[in-house]
């Protein structure tokens, strides 16, 4: 067991509490980043590479065919192995969005493809439920279920705002537990239902769930309802029958009080490692534990803890998230020390011993250097051959550290950009935002006021425009005023003057012969007649 402190290179701003790690074609993946997606990496994904003591962060590029996947914190995240021909995938349900807004959609997220430089493009689906759907949700926890060969996933507890008609000025922002119902669903049609059990009685998030091919065991969990985490232990039984499911849970003894605990898998058998989490809403758990699933139950052995760092002793939250098997990402706020440049101290812990890690990195250094032509004749620099791979893809694909995500590249948008001051009564904060407009987006309406040297931009909302006068402003040519201008509202700009349409007369032809016209008498044309008759 290791564990190594890291410095977070130029991305200490995108880490935040309720972020998620992901591994798909051996790459570590971070989900959930803090703030909305900027410029430079518009999917919000990032590949976190850890060399040297440092973590990095490289973008993740998403295929033209792929929905828009926002930054979602605490949301259900589930891994589906290659099965049917179909490659390994996540599965996302639920979480908030940066403006505090609870999701209810379903994302599938898969590898689309590798470039020659091993560029890594992912693809994202949005998948429709049909039936009895789960409603918007944080906190909860999704699995995959095997039974009679069939597959299904499901999704438990969570968090969500009030009922509309219960929300009052007061309590707006207040959240409750979900009803605990557990919800089935099938990935290939889409159609879920809501299942009630006699066992599950009071509602529970940040719980943990792991599953061994029909059974799915919640363990821990915080109760809102009853402001505590008892130790409680559940097992899921699901069979999927031929007509409807049949669901059967029971309660287990030795359960863990714990919420928001880090789990790893340990090895292709069904070991995991349970490592963080909180006793208490001021008492963090700092034992670690061993849990094994056998075909029957389910086993807790105690498991020896790291030397936990002053640093981690004394912090009141942290977070993390599986990098691997028996590796852990952790995260510790850095309070109380305003001069510490990054937010967060990081911790990479291992929990192999030091024969298991040398040999996985010696089998993954071999894997990365070596190639399917050992025999063939080495190549000079001139000869390397690039075939199909774009000019951009060539810079820096040996190490690939011309990728890597610095924040120091991002414009400042408190001072440019959508998060101006845009006038002395402006309110709008990019924390606190929230879409006002049908509109908007990701960002706040702006309209452009032509008066001052050169013009300015301002926000709508703080110009107190109705959406019917903003939209008659963006069509059309028209100039507005904003209040320090003026205060007019708009004005229509001066019609252009009619201009006659110039007269146009043709052009003589040259070298163009004209007939003669010839004045004859009667006699003259009479004689000319017989002469040629």
């Amino acid at each position: 067991m290791t564990m190594q402190p890291l410095t977070p290179v130029n991305c200490a701003g995108l880490l935040q509490p309720g972020c998620s790690l992901l591994q798909l074609d051996g790459e570590l993946l971070l989900f959930g980043q803090k703030g909305w997606p900027k410029r430079s990496c518009p999917t919000g994904v990032f590949g976190v590479r850890v060399k040297g003591g440092e973590m990095k962060l490289k973008p993740i590029c998403f295929s033209n065919d792929s929905c828009y996947l926002p930054p979602l914190r605490c949301p259900a995240v589930c891994r589906l192995d290659p099965h049917d021909g179909l490659p390994e995938s996540y599965l996302i349900h639920g979480g908030r969005t940066p403006n505090n807004e609870i999701s209810s959609s379903l994302y599938l997220l898969t590898m689309d493809s590798r470039g020659c430089n091993r560029k890594l493009t992912l693809r994202c689906k949005e998948k429709e439920l049909v039936a009895e759907v789960p409603g918007a949700r944080y906190g909860h926890t999704m699995s995959v279920v095997q039974s009679r060969g069939k597959t299904a996933c499901v999704l438990f507890g969570g968090r969500s705002y009030m009922r509309a008609e219960e929300r009052t000025t007061e309590n707006w922002n207040s959240v409750v537990d979900c009803l605990p119902q557990v919800f089935l669903f099938d990935l290939e049609f889409g159609c879920s239902s809501s299942h009630t059990l006699p066992e599950l009685s009071d509602g529970l998030s940040f719980h943990l769930a792991l599953t061994r091919e029909d059974c799915v065991y919640f363990i821990g969990g915080h109760s809102l309802a009853s402001d505590s985490r008892p130790p409680r232990l559940f097992r899921l039984r699901v069979e999927l029958l031929q007509g409807s499911p049949l669901l059967s849970c029971e309660t287990l003894e030795n359960g863990l009080s714990i919420s928001s605990a880090i789990v790893t898998r340990t090895g292709p058998s069904h070991k995991y490692i349970i490592l963080g989490g909180y006793k208490s809403d001021s008492q963090k758990r700092m034992e670690c534990n061993t849990v094994v699933l056998d075909e029957k139950t389910i086993h807790f052995e105690q498991l020896q803890s790291p030397e936990w760092t002053p640093d981690i002793i004394h912090s009141r939250t942290w977070f993390g998230g599986s990098a691997g098997e028996g590796s852990v990402l952790l995260g510790v706020p850095t309070e109380g020390r305003p001069a510490q440049p990054d937010m967060h101290y990081m911790y990479q812990i291992s929990f192999q011993t030091e024969g298991e890690h040398e040999e996985e990195q010696g089998a993954q250094a071999c894997s990365q250097e070596s190639t399917e032509y050992d025999d063939s004749t080495p190549l000079e620099d001139s000869e390397e051959l690039y075939f199909g791979r774009e000019p951009h893809e060539l810079e820096d694909s040996s190490d690939g550290e011309g990728d890597t995500y610095n924040e120091d590249d991002e414009e400042d948008e408190s001072q440019t950009g959508y998060w101006i001051k845009c006038c002395l009564g402006c309110q709008l904060d990019s924390n606190t935002w929230e879409p006002y407009y049908s509109t908007e987006l990701h960002r706040p309406a702006m309209i452009f006021c032509s008066r001052g040297e050169g013009g300015h931009w301002v926000h709508a909302q703080c110009m107190e425009l109705s959406e019917t006068l903003l939209l008659k402003l963006s069509q059309g040519n028209k100039k507005f005023f904003c209040s320090e201008h003026g205060g007019l509202p708009y004005q229509e700009m001066t019609p252009p003057r009619p201009i006659a349409p110039l007269r146009r007369t043709p052009m003589k032809v040259m070298g163009r012969r004209t007939l003669m016209a010839l004045n004859m008498s009667p006699a003259k044309k009479s004689f000319f007649k017989r002469l040629f008759d």
